[in-house]
């Protein structure tokens, strides 16, 4: 049964059901966050008479709310795609019915065929059921210097570690099912967007990266320099996890040094992956007071942890539990973390979570 409904300054006709992969076209309110943030994000970045790139667009809600909401002089060219007809049909229904008849380039082919016929893009968002390696290489090769690549990954059992052969088959990595592990499959996700694009002498870096729900998400600005790709590879390491003091240890290579934070030497290996920063913190501050919405507190968390350029986090209660004690409130330990000169903050990773450059013998 179709309805219209409202997301931001669009309207859309949809039908109603379940999101799986045999519906021809469908509409998930839950990813209502993940378009925000899109808009925000262009809305934030110094980014003028962009061609933006939709491969795959069921009902086409995000490119209808990139049109209206951005400023005219932002936005030249959308190019919105799906491979069924039906969604196709739909989108051009969706078009109609917010008033939408121009800068807009409409196809009905596979993702990978209509990015690399239209390319270049100074923005791509790739956002598939499932893992999106399949589309990373042509999204890419099509990028514009000074572009952002979007990307979402809704297979977390493999980021995360529930189904680490599937990761290391779609993500050339191992995972780690540990409190932290929604960071650690976002870095792993990153790593390999960062992977295929070194491979066409491109450098990747990211500008905001989260994980909520049931997907991770990462926007990815291209370099304008090749040079960067060395760089970027350099930061691509495995890290030792500590079940002793809760640390992460960045190793040499792949070999097992033990934990960097204690005497323990029986850490749990994970990787390569992304050890740098997830964030620009102005660009994540931006996104945070421009929004307004039941996600307010979560994008205000990520703005505060920006910041704070550490590799993991710790969880309070995981630590109390090792001495049996009651778990404190978050924001006392973050002032006192405060008061003794460190930086401190929650995470958006774990409702648990302090994200701190102090020591663990210091939390």
């Amino acid at each position: 049964m179709k309805e219209t409904v409202r997301e931001g300054s669009a309207s859309v006709r949809i039908t109603r059901g379940k999101a799986t992969r045999k519906m021809p076209v469908f509409y998930n309110p839950a990813m209502r966050l993940s378009r925000d943030v899109s808009v925000l994000l262009l809305d934030s970045m110094d980014l003028k008479g962009m061609r933006i790139a939709d491969p795959l667009a069921a009902t086409g809600i995000r490119s209808i709310r990139i049109m209206l909401e951005l400023r005219k002089s932002k936005v030249k060219k959308v190019f919105i795609n799906d491979a069924s007809k039906t969604a196709v049909g739909n989108v051009k229904a969706n078009l109609k019915l917010n008033g939408i008849s121009s800068k807009v380039v409409l196809g009905n082919e596979s993702a990978n065929l209509f990015l690399l016929k239209n390319a270049p893009f100074d923005y791509v968002d790739v956002d598939p059921f499932g893992s999106p390696v399949g589309f990373l290489d042509a999204a890419i090769s099509g990028l514009s210097r000074g572009g952002v690549l979007a990307v979402t990954a809704t297979d977390t059992a493999a980021l995360s570690g529930t189904a680490p052969r599937a990761c290391f088959r779609k993500y050339w990595a191992q995972p780690l099912k540990r409190y932290m592990m929604h960071e650690l499959g976002l870095r792993i996700l990153i790593r390999r967007a960062q992977m295929t694009a070194a491979s066409r002498e491109i450098a990747l870096f990211p500008v905001y990266s989260y994980s909520a729900l049931h997907y991770m998400r990462v926007f990815l600005k291209r370099s304008l320099k090749a040079s960067d790709v060395d760089g970027v590879l350099q930061k691509h390491r495995f890290v030792g996890y500590c079940g002793k003091c809760f640390s992460l240890t960045v190793l040499s290579g792949n070999s097992v040094s033990g934990c960097g934070s204690c005497s323990d030497r029986k850490v749990s290996v994970a990787g390569p992956m992304w050890t740098s920063g997830l964030f620009d913190p102005d660009l994540a501050d931006s996104i945070s007071r421009k929004y307004s919405g039941p996600d307010e507190k979560f994008l205000k968390t990520i703005a505060e942890e920006s910041g704070i350029a550490t590799l993991g986090f710790y969880d309070t209660h995981a630590i109390s539990a090792k001495f049996r004690k009651s778990a404190p409130k978050l924001d006392f330990v973050i002032s006192e973390l405060e008061k003794l000169g460190y930086s401190a903050s929650r995470t958006h990773f774990s409702a648990n979570g302090i994200r701190t450059n102090a020591g663990y013998k210091i939390v």
